[in-house]
């Protein structure tokens, strides 16, 4: 989705006691700055304080984000450079919280100049003109940032701009700035242009961009107009782009001040944080189930069965709780639906709570987030289903070792055996299995609570049934109906 800075957007109201002529600007103390200062001014403003610079931005406190403020530090335009689903947007669109909350312009001006900085022959001569006595308006940072996901398509009229034939035709010639309509990043001018996956940009329309980063000023139909643009620009690409779909011009790359190479959560904790900040959970997800979901995603991208050039994008895993919680508010309204038509009875309704049965479903629907190896095509599920079980059992074994789990055993001895299942109820789960001795301890550790809810103990108990399984301590069938019976592996 492209965002871009122009006048017809609904700004913020700007606070009442801000200056409204170029006078009162002067006598306030206010002092121009170029985007980057003005970057590099509250940055380091934030870092003397303490407080948040990237807020949002999981996983990269150590290793990108030090080497993002180094480039702005140093007044470099950066490009970012990492596999899909890295958070290489949402890091350059929080750049923007870094600008002014409000900075002065000349109103109607489509550039955005400052009144103490015009660019535009009609612009210094309205300011020549009025003096101090100019009108200003003034720009939420919110308006400051502009992006563009780079297609084939896209033509340098809609990076730069192009002349307008009726502004001709009314008699001006074609050297005077007010014939040309200008493209998305000269109206991000004064603010952070964001061109995503730079490498579909095709290679006649990067070189566009060369006077853009190096000499600062845009070249129309062969005119060069002598408009010195104040921007920081980013730019996002996959390095295997470079190689595949296209690739950065060599004199493009060598125009950007830094080259930023992102990653995925280095650790479990860290994959976790992402898919809590992250996903929109319809019901209870327990911290078992979700770190169940986060090593499958670790074990998902270090399978020597997946492409690793294209990566295993964070949105996998948080795609993958969504779709868990789901499918536990799916049980509760199936649930309820039975009993209100006399199906079954029960004397409460069914809170929604994810199991980690729940989980099989996510190897379906998010099989296409996955790019495989060319050898493994038609075994695409059933990968997905060992490695989801693989991770499972390291949940298991990670969260319950050292256990006595003989309680749960003992439950199918001599030919028991416990019925679960996408619309088993959590009163039913419970009554096949009693008062069984050590689940007190297992729920703690499981992070349920001295006082889980019987949805929560369901939960809980499905867990330690299926680990005991993947360590060949129980058996396993599911039968015609979709049921899953845990009993004796006799």
């Amino acid at each position: 989705m492209d965002r871009v800075t122009a006048p017809n957007q609904v700004s913020p109201v700007p606070p009442a006691d801000l200056p409204t002529t170029l006078g009162e600007l002067r006598a306030a103390g206010h002092r121009y700055r170029t985007v980057k200062q003005e970057l590099r001014d509250n940055l380091l403003a934030r870092m003397g304080s303490g407080e948040d610079r990237f807020p949002g931005i999981v996983g990269y406190q150590d290793t990108v984000l030090p080497e993002v403020e180094r480039a702005l530090l140093a007044g470099h335009d950066m490009v970012l450079l990492g596999e899909r689903g890295q958070g290489k947007t949402r890091l350059i669109r929080s750049l923007g919280a870094l600008l002014d909350e409000w900075t002065p312009v000349i109103p109607g001006s489509v550039l955005n100049e400052h009144p103490m900085h015009p660019l535009t022959p009609a612009s210094r001569a309205l300011v020549d003109s009025a003096g101090d006595h100019l009108a200003i308006g003034w720009l939420h940072r919110s308006m400051r940032y502009g992006e563009k996901l780079a297609t084939p398509d896209t033509s340098v009229g809609d990076l730069i701009g192009d002349v307008d034939p009726i502004r001709l035709a009314q008699g001006r010639t074609l050297g005077d700035p007010e014939t040309i309509h200008f493209g998305l990043v000269p109206r991000t001018n004064r603010g952070v242009f964001a061109v995503n996956e730079l490498p579909d940009l095709a290679e006649r329309i990067q070189v566009a961009l060369l006077n853009v980063l190096e000499e600062r000023d845009i070249q129309v139909r062969g005119y060069q107009l002598r408009l010195p643009l104040d921007l920081l620009l980013v730019a996002s690409a996959n390095p295997e782009d470079y190689t595949n779909r296209g690739r950065i011009i060599t004199p493009l790359k060598d125009r950007f001040g830094a080259e930023i190479r992102t990653h995925y959560p280095l650790d479990l904790d860290l994959e976790l944080a992402l898919i809590r900040q992250e996903a929109d959970l319809v019901a209870v997800v327990p911290e078992h189930v979700l770190e169940v979901l986060a090593r499958f995603a670790r074990d998902v991208r270090e399978s020597p069965s997946v492409d690793p050039r294209s990566g295993v994008s964070a949105r996998f895993a948080i795609a993958a709780a969504e779709t868990v919680a789901a499918a536990a508010l799916r049980r509760s309204a199936l649930l309820a639906g039975a009993s209100a038509g006399g199906v079954a009875s029960a004397s409460r309704p069914e809170a929604p709570v994810a199991r980690i049965g729940d989980t099989v479903s996510v190897t379906s629907t998010l099989r296409g987030k996955v790019e495989f190896e060319s050898g493994e095509e038609g075994r695409e599920i059933e990968v997905l289903a060992h490695l989801l079980r693989t991770a499972t059992a390291e949940t298991f074994r990670a969260r319950l070792a050292g256990l006595d789990l003989s309680g749960f055993t003992a439950i199918v001895a001599e030919g028991g055996a416990v019925e679960t299942g996408e619309l088993v109820s959590s009163a039913e789960m419970l009554r096949q299995v009693g008062t069984v001795p050590g689940l007190a301890k297992v729920l703690d550790r499981l992070g349920l609570g001295d006082a889980p809810s019987p949805e929560e103990a369901a939960a809980g108990i499905e867990f330690v049934l299926e680990g005991l399984h993947l360590t060949r301590r129980l058996g396993k069938d599911v039968t015609d109906s979709g049921r899953t019976v845990y009993g004796d592996r006799d």
